[in-house]
């Protein structure tokens, strides 16, 4: 009797959710994936809430004094100290390199001795004074960051690599120890003068 009244539904096999590859597929991939994002968002959401706010270092004490510092500042050099000075190629590189690398506008170029051949026999004084006061297309390069003994190791630098045998400028000698001499001999003759005066008013 229990034949009798079975149903085709109840004699069908049972079938999953996932009845193509294609879903089976889908339903691994989604099955990692997920996790991973979730784990991923969570991780940037914790480190996020420990992060400082944009902006919130803007009271701190070295950004408040970078932004009262002055617009512009000064270098004091000591010319009597050769340590203090800068080579001529490092002045060549921060401040000529630009014109005398490509030979622009009617520049020397760098190392090319067919067209320092004609200045070289100037002399370095001539030289020089064209760098310090300007010359053609050049504006002057006197009184700017380089002193100008810089500024002449910087015109050495360039001509002797275009084929001159010039010396480099030696620092200036310090105003200070002339200044120091000057006042040690000034009391020296002060203390002088009335000896003199009392061995000439002495009786013979």
């Amino acid at each position: 009797m229990s034949d009798a009244h079975s149903t085709p539904e109840h004699d069908a096999p049972h079938e999953g959710p996932i009845k193509t590859p294609k879903q089976l597929i889908l339903a691994v991939f989604f099955a990692f994936v997920i996790p991973i994002l979730a784990i991923i968002l969570l991780v940037s959401f914790v480190e996020a809430d420990h992060q400082p706010a944009a902006g919130s270092d803007g009271l701190k004490a070295e950004a408040v004094a970078k932004r009262i510092q002055p617009i512009a500042s000064y270098e004091v050099k000591d010319l009597s100290d050769p340590g203090s000075l800068k080579s001529g190629e490092q002045v060549f590189a921060a401040q000529c390199t630009a014109c005398h690398t490509a030979g622009v506008a009617g520049a020397p170029k760098f190392g090319d001795t067919a067209a320092w051949g004609p200045r070289i026999p100037q002399g370095y004084e001539v030289l020089l004074t064209h760098a310090l006061k300007g010359k053609g297309a050049m504006g002057p390069q006197g009184g700017g960051d380089f002193s100008d003994v810089e500024i002449g190791r910087a015109v050495v630098y360039m001509a002797n690599k275009g084929g001159a045998k010039f010396a480099e400028p030696a620092a200036t000698p310090a105003s200070g120890a002339a200044s120091a001499a000057t006042a040690e001999a000034a009391p020296a003759a002060s203390a002088a003068a009335p000896a003199a005066s009392a061995a000439a008013s002495a009786p013979k």
